[in-house]
């Protein structure tokens, strides 16, 4: 079934990505439930298993129904491309509790049963009341589930929007949305998303937040009711190589050419990536790898740009070609 949305001229000026550590706490939450988003997670599955068992996470459980209406108030579109979660769950703390009464209600009543369970009523009784307690249990699920595991997430996230943002320079919007995702179609100004709901909407000026996610995974998803900004997620690059281990040794000839550490560095680039997340990918500490990659950048073999919380480094054409053994 289709989901459309219609832009208009300031539609175009006013899109933009983001990323964030609230969203993806709540897709954590939804992955651990799911098995069909498993696939690529059963590492970290396993490394979060006894803190999972120590949350009670049926309240908010009981908001995320598979078809339908979570609560936005709950998850409201990023702030900022680069809020924190402290940030982000502050906007949470401070929502209306009238609209996050009649917001609660409508995703209960897209879960069966859950309306009229115990559970639904204790929250629907007291909205401010409400309001706390799901705020805390988000937070103890970011402390449990990702936070550890934020700063390579973050360095992935970003690194996606590092990528699609430079192929919107080269290609344009209407270019860049089918590649975000398979699902996407566009034309005439129309974005057309392959969904599971049939819904329409024109943008009327607000534009379009882009996220990029590693929870979501492999669904889309496309959100939010007015007032809200509309926003649309898709699985975010590079996800099969999220949870890898230090991989194998650099080729012989490369680590002649460079030293071993210095062709581990280049040669464990194939996405971009920051100091802290190739520390962590190679087992080195974060000092030498911000060594070796300042040598690399100097030698014309990176190139390195600022997103958000960090530096971002990436093959040149001629880094591309050592590493791949083209020299």
């Amino acid at each position: 079934m289709p989901f459309r949305l219609y832009f208009g001229e300031d539609d175009l000026l006013r899109c933009r990505f983001a990323v964030s550590a609230l969203w993806e706490t709540q897709e954590a939450v939804r992955t651990l439930h799911r098995p069909e988003r498993h696939g690529y997670h059963v590492p970290w599955l396993r490394r979060i298993h006894a803190a999972a068992a120590g949350l009670d996470l049926a309240p908010l459980r009981l908001l995320m129904p598979r078809r339908g209406h979570n609560p936005d108030w709950l998850g409201p579109p990023p702030i900022g491309p680069a809020a924190t979660f402290e940030e982000e769950i502050a906007a949470v703390r401070a929502a209306d509790p009238q609209a996050a009464l009649d917001d609660t209600a409508r995703a209960l009543a897209d879960t069966p049963g859950a309306l009229d369970s115990p559970r639904g009523r204790a929250l629907l009784a007291d909205p401010v009341r409400m309001i706390e307690e799901l705020a805390d249990l988000l937070e103890a699920a970011w402390r449990a589930l990702v936070e550890p595991d934020w700063p390579r997430l973050r360095a992935l996230l970003e690194a996606d929007v590092a990528f699609h943002s430079r192929r919107l320079a080269e290609v344009g919007l209407g270019g860049l949305l089918p590649e975000l995702d398979r699902r996407f179609a566009w034309s005439a100004g129309t974005l057309t998303v392959d969904a599971r709901s049939s819904h329409e909407r024109e943008l009327r000026g607000q534009g379009l937040v882009l996220m990029p996610s590693v929870f979501s995974w492999p669904d889309v998803v496309s959100g939010f009711d007015p007032p809200w900004q509309p926003t649309l997620v898709y699985p975010a690059r590079g996800i099969g190589g999220l949870w890898a281990e230090p991989g194998g040794h650099a080729p012989d000839a490369l680590v002649r050419l460079l030293g071993r550490g210095r062709a581990a560095v280049l040669g464990a680039l194939d996405e971009p990536a920051g100091t802290s997340a190739l520390a962590h990918r190679l087992g080195l500490a974060p000092s030498s790898v911000s060594g070796h990659l300042s040598a690399l950048r100097g030698a014309g073999l990176l190139t390195s740009r600022r997103y958000g919380h960090q530096v971002l480094y990436e093959r040149t054409p001629l880094g591309m070609a050592l590493a791949s053994g083209g020299i």
